[in-house]
């Protein structure tokens, strides 16, 4: 290897005194290379930043999560047809709708119910506003929810319903920056909660999933189910009683029990209906189910659609969806999109090739004494193939050395500026990198071949 070098290290030094000595020639021979290269990087970042941050979504989504929200119809919604059918009643999503899931459904490996309403947290005259969430121990597992300190809810304080609670990396920031939260008091909504853990600070976006039940958990506020129906709001007891008015108004005709056949037929007034219409009767948020295996997820929510639409009488009050298989889709989505801009980038590179060929067979065409005077003084043809292949592999090489530079540059600047994340990875420069220096190599060889077939003789009288 060294004897090679050394025996042609002569033909290198003259390609590199001719690059040296037409500087603004070179660089604009390169700038294809250049612009390549770095187009290539920064679009490679730019994808690996993409799947990072899906990755990590989908820690935050849970895997195998599926969420059943409920749909919480609007009195403008309804048409002319609709009001003229009897309404059936549904009770919503509830508790009993979580027990018969847990009960009949063998693929569930976790199940929280999940209630939530925006309130303010007070404590020592300072308000804060957070959102108040009523879950079982099951859902800081579904959602991945490490605690920096403190434990989760103990099986006593979530039967039981005692006030305690588990918070936020912000609302620890806000009300307990300089004491240790765990044991402190903090008031919500105007009940007393005794903190027992803090979770994790989490820093990725998930925009476009807040409907669907996912959202970043620095400003919430965790407290047993039990203790948020005892304490806080249940809407099973508003619906209750909200049928209980409803029977008031009812009108009974024929014999009731003892009259003939034993039959009663009942009308309820519209005005009922259309309050009942426009009252979220669901006793729970979300429902949040977590299967065993991904190969579970579709069939699970077949089951879990017809299961809920019988339990509720007929009525699709509730809406099921799947977190993961929306961010795999978003992924496969962005993973095209990302191939065709790499391929689009990589035309920069074949571009900047075809320029590095023309220059080179330009630069044969200008420089055949040069070659003819070397020739007749005793050079070979492969003397003559290596200055010249050392000349287009020394552009397309330093020209990739300055597109890497200047595409980690772009990437940094995406970041800052586009709010994207990227992640410039050895791979992607390696990539660019090698293949700047192929193009340099394939490129290069037919000028110089062409070069080293010239005749002496007729390139020393060449005017």
């Amino acid at each position: 290897m060294f004897k090679f070098i050394f025996r042609y290290f002569h033909d290198i030094e003259i390609a590199v005194e001719s690059i040296v000595s037409n500087k603004l020639k070179s660089m604009l021979t390169a700038l294809g290379i250049i612009f390549g290269v770095a187009a290539v990087i920064a679009m490679l970042a730019i994808g690996k930043g993409a799947k990072q941050e899906i990755m990590e979504q989908m820690k935050m989504v849970g895997v195998n999560n599926i969420l059943i929200n409920p749909i919480i119809p609007d009195k403008s919604s309804s048409s002319e047809e609709g009001e003229k059918e009897q309404k059936k009643f549904s009770r919503g999503l509830n508790m009993l709708d979580v027990d018969a899931i847990h009960e009949t459904l063998p693929s569930v490996k976790r199940i929280s119910p999940e209630i939530s309403f925006n309130s303010i947290a007070m404590l020592n005259g300072v308000k804060y506003t957070a959102k108040l969430v009523g879950v079982s121990n099951d859902y800081f597992y579904l959602y991945n929810l490490p605690l920096v300190s403190g434990a989760i809810f103990n099986n006593y304080q979530e039967e039981n319903g005692i006030q305690v609670c588990i918070i936020g990396a912000n609302i620890r920031a806000k009300f307990f920056s300089k004491v240790d939260p765990i044991g402190q008091y903090i008031k919500f909504n105007g009940i007393w909660l005794k903190v027992i853990g803090v979770l994790q600070k989490t820093t990725v976006s998930l925009t476009g999933f807040e409907e669907k039940g996912v959202n970043v958990y620095n400003d919430n506020i965790y407290i047993p189910i039990q203790t948020m129906l005892l304490r806080f709001q249940n809407r099973a007891l508003v619906n209750t009683k909200m049928v209980s008015e409803a029977s008031s108004n009812i009108m009974v005709f024929g014999g009731g029990p003892g009259g003939p056949g034993g039959m009663a037929r009942v009308v309820v007034s519209s005005s009922d209906a259309n309050t009942d219409v426009e009252t979220n009767y669901n006793q729970l948020d979300r429902i949040v189910v977590q299967v065993n295996e991904t190969e579970q997820l579709n069939p699970s929510t077949e089951i879990l659609s017809r299961m809920l639409t019988r339990r509720h009488t007929g009525v699709k009050d509730f809406e099921i969806t799947v977190p993961e298989l929306l961010l795999k889709q978003q992924q496969r989505t962005k993973d095209i999109f990302n191939i065709v801009l790499g391929a689009i980038a990589s035309i920069s590179l074949i571009v900047g090739g075809i320029g590095i060929m023309n220059i080179m067979f330009a630069s044969v065409m200008e420089r055949i004494k040069e070659i003819g005077t070397r020739m007749a003084i005793g050079a070979k043809k492969m003397d003559i193939v290596v200055q010249f292949l050392s000349e287009a592999v020394l552009i397309s090489v330093t020209g990739g050395f300055i597109g890497v530079f200047l595409g980690v540059i772009m990437a940094k600047l995406i970041e800052q500026i586009a709010g994207i994340m990227t992640i410039v990875s050895f791979f992607s420069v390696f990539i660019a990198f090698g293949v700047s220096a192929a193009v340099g190599v394939i490129f290069g060889y037919s000028p110089a071949k062409r070069a080293s077939e010239k005749d002496p003789i007729e390139s020393l009288r060449y005017e």
